[in-house]
């Protein structure tokens, strides 16, 4: 590397911008008193190659220092250091031994030790005081030149939210496992080399588990059974905001993980399916008090962070140490940076935010919503178009689930409680239950969202998988080393009479039947449909249901389940090409219970064994309802068929009684009692006024 590079005042654009002569560099640090740049020649280097120390008088413009060097080249890595006052008291953690992460780092490159022996700073005043011993960091920026990326004219597909179908995904653990059969296993190439079976299930979009960069090795914890070192399998403690991960890279030169993750977006829209990340932006990977100096703490941690009155500690309100303070102006601004960067220059088209409640807090930590960045990015001209969805809630009890600003989607946590109690046989959800159907209105009809604001899901990647969900009565955590305390304990889950694995095939064929009502009722209720990674092949995690940590073949998805399992995959992309093929199941506005056709009929009316009239006591287990294919809003709206259903959660079967249709006839679509997984769903006429629906069972009719 040439050391001689020549130096200039540089301009307050943070980060690292490249042009043909050289690289301006900048950073946010308000409180921090000295400022060191440092260029490296290789990742493993513990010495730098160059050093400069910045002039406050001269490289300072606000609390923005930068600097221009020229002669800096693409790939060359970078890291700062920051002196300053180390008063935890009042807020300060400033340490100059400490070599940080560049927040607006496109790519990071090195390793971290997260071993106890590495989780306290320790204080050095001055940089001449240091010894070679002191430089261990290896964790490096890099700087990134993807001007000359080939797009190949890629656009986002834009699918509309009320046709869309989401596939929650890891993107490392759907192809780690060897039967998989893919070539690069674990890595977004892997991905793409099964973009196959994505297409086969008929998924709109993929949404990622989190892929900013993070240190895998962070859990300093061991399987209680096996004595193995736990990993941070799932990557909600990110580390760089900008930066994609190298762990599901399988390239060997700096910065491939940047290019290998445009050419998995690229080749998905190519195949017509929509990349959506998992983004966490409430917290970081640095921990609390006790946790590791790697970029914010370092950077100035009293701006960056929620502290507690003390200052000593940090406010927890993602339960996983320390929560970011959304509501400053430097956070709020790196986060729309981010989350722009992602859009314009990596093509993403749209976000899943963890914990996004604490978004919409104040700096006293109190919910204020619409006046909240979750606003301010609702509103920016840059993320137009993106699909926004909110995990409503956070770790320290705010739950506002349907109060999220207009253009906010939402995972909608009661769909999934009342779902899951229905399906069960619990009593006393039958009306609840139609609520969630129609979309949450309850929820979702404030501030004039729509139906499809409301993300439905039966299962998400954070408690038991829909197998687990119907094979155990309770968790089963205690290889995550937390003596089984860690996971949820309210699951609303069943064994049906045997917990875990089983060989009864009369208690296989039931959890199967109930895995089909589940995937039945989220696939026709108005909304945004959500399926978890495996399901459609009935994946298991052994009863864990916070496999966050378990990066082994317990956690890795089994292809060979695609084969026993068969019959689950083609139920469930008949389902969704079920819901494809009908708009009448994905409507533009809530229903309103009117005939606005002329035909005498309502768009939705209710029934129970007796046509129009539902039973709504807390003893019903059952319900009907009927879906007009005339009934539109949008009077320019095509026909479609009316859409029956009979839901049976009783232990017994039920005739149902079905409503009369003027020259129309009733066709059976669906049965999951006697579907067994036939390549297709197969129509029927009904020559029957009545239809016996078995126990624990969902029908369907279309009328013609």
């Amino acid at each position: 590397m040439k050391i001689d590079f020549n130096v200039f005042k540089g301009k307050p654009i943070l980060g690292v911008t490249l042009d043909k002569d050289g690289a301006n560099f900048a950073i946010f640090s308000r409180n921090g008193k000295k400022v060191i740049l440092e260029l490296y020649e290789n990742h493993i280097d513990i010495k730098p190659a160059w050093v400069h120390l910045l002039d406050p008088k001269e490289n300072k413009t606000g609390d923005v220092w930068h600097v221009y060097v020229s002669g800096v080249k693409p790939n060359t890595l970078y890291g700062w250091r920051i002196d300053g006052p180390y008063e935890p008291d009042e807020g300060h953690r400033f340490d100059i031994t400490k070599l940080l992460i560049d927040p607006y780092a496109k790519a990071v490159s090195g390793t971290y030790d997260f071993s106890k022996s590495c989780l306290y700073t320790h204080k050095l005043k001055e940089l001449e005081k240091l010894s070679d011993k002191d430089f261990t960091s290896v964790c490096k920026s890099i700087i990134i030149d993807d001007s000359s990326y080939d797009w190949e004219d890629d656009t986002h597909p834009r699918i509309p939210l009320r046709d869309t179908v989401i596939y929650e995904m890891h993107v490392g653990l759907f192809t780690m496992n060897k039967n998989s059969k893919v070539q690069h296993r674990g890595t977004y190439k892997g991905v793409l080399e099964k973009v196959a079976h994505l297409k086969e299930l008929g998924v709109t979009a993929v949404e990622l588990l989190p892929i900013f960069e993070f240190n895998k090795n962070s859990i300093i914890n061991t399987n209680p059974r096996s004595g193995e070192l736990l990993k941070d399998v799932w990557g909600y403690n990110p580390i760089a905001f900008f930066a994609p991960t190298s762990n599901y890279s399988c390239g060997v030169n700096i910065g491939d993980q940047v290019f290998e993750f445009k050419d998995f977006v690229k080749e998905l829209h190519k195949e017509g399916i929509e990349v959506i990340l998992d983004v966490v932006y409430n917290h970081t990977g640095e921990g609390n008090q006790d946790g590791p100096t790697l970029s914010f703490k370092g950077f100035d941690n009293s701006v960056y962070y929620f502290l507690e009155k003390n200052k000593m500690h940090y406010c927890n309100y993602s339960g996983t140490g320390n929560t970011l303070n959304c509501s400053h102006t430097v956070v709020k601004e790196l986060i729309i940076d981010s989350l722009r960067y992602w859009v314009t220059e990596m093509h993403v088209d749209g976000f899943r935010f963890d914990l996004a409640a604490i978004l919409g807090r104040d700096s006293k930590g109190n919910w204020i919503g619409d006046l909240s960045l979750l606003k301010d990015i609702a509103d920016d001209p840059i993320l137009s178009g993106s699909k926004l969805i909110a995990e409503g809630w956070d770790a320290a009890g705010g739950y506002y689930v349907g109060e999220f600003p207009v253009g906010w989607a939402e995972w909608n946590g009661k769909f999934r409680d009342t779902v899951r109690k229905f399906v069960k046989g619990d009593p006393g959800q039958v009306q609840d239950l139609a609520t969630r159907i129609v979309g949450s209105p309850d929820l979702f009809r404030k501030f004039g969202r729509k139906p499809y604001h409301s993300i439905n899901f039966i299962t998400a990647h954070d408690g038991f998988t829909m197998w687990d969900l119907v094979s155990y009565n309770r968790k089963h955590n205690y290889v995550n080393g937390e003596e089984n305390r860690d996971g949820a304990n309210d699951n609303h889950s069943w064994n049906h009479g045997t917990e875990g694995e089983t060989r009864d095939r009369k208690i296989t064929d039931l959890r199967k039947r109930q895995m089909k009502n589940f995937i039945t009722i989220m696939m026709l209720s108005q909304g945004v449909p959500m399926l978890l990674m495996g399901d459609e092949m009935a994946k298991t995690q052994r009863g864990n249901n916070n496999a966050y940590c378990q990066d082994n073949e317990s956690n890795w998805l089994d292809w060979s389940r695609m084969q026993e399992f068969k019959e689950i995959f083609t139920f469930t992309k008949n389902m969704i090409g079920f819901r494809h093929k009908h708009h009448s199941l994905k409507r533009n506005h809530f229903f309103l219970d009117k005939d606005l056709s002329g035909d005498g009929i309502p768009d939705i009316t209710w029934h129970g064994i007796e046509a129009y009239k539902p039973d709504w006591d807390s003893d019903s287990r059952s319900v009907a309802f009927m879906i007009s294919g005339e009934d539109f809003v949008d009077k320019d709206t095509p026909k479609d068929n009316d859409i029956y259903v009979a839901l049976n959660s009783y232990w017994e079967p039920l005739w149902f009684e079905l409503p009369k249709l003027p020259n129309k006839k009733w066709y059976r679509v669906l049965d999951t009692y006697r579907d067994k997984g036939d390549p297709e769903f197969k129509e029927m006429e009904v020559k029957s006024s009545k239809y016996l629906v078995m126990d624990r069972s969902s029908v369907i009719l279309i009328s013609k």
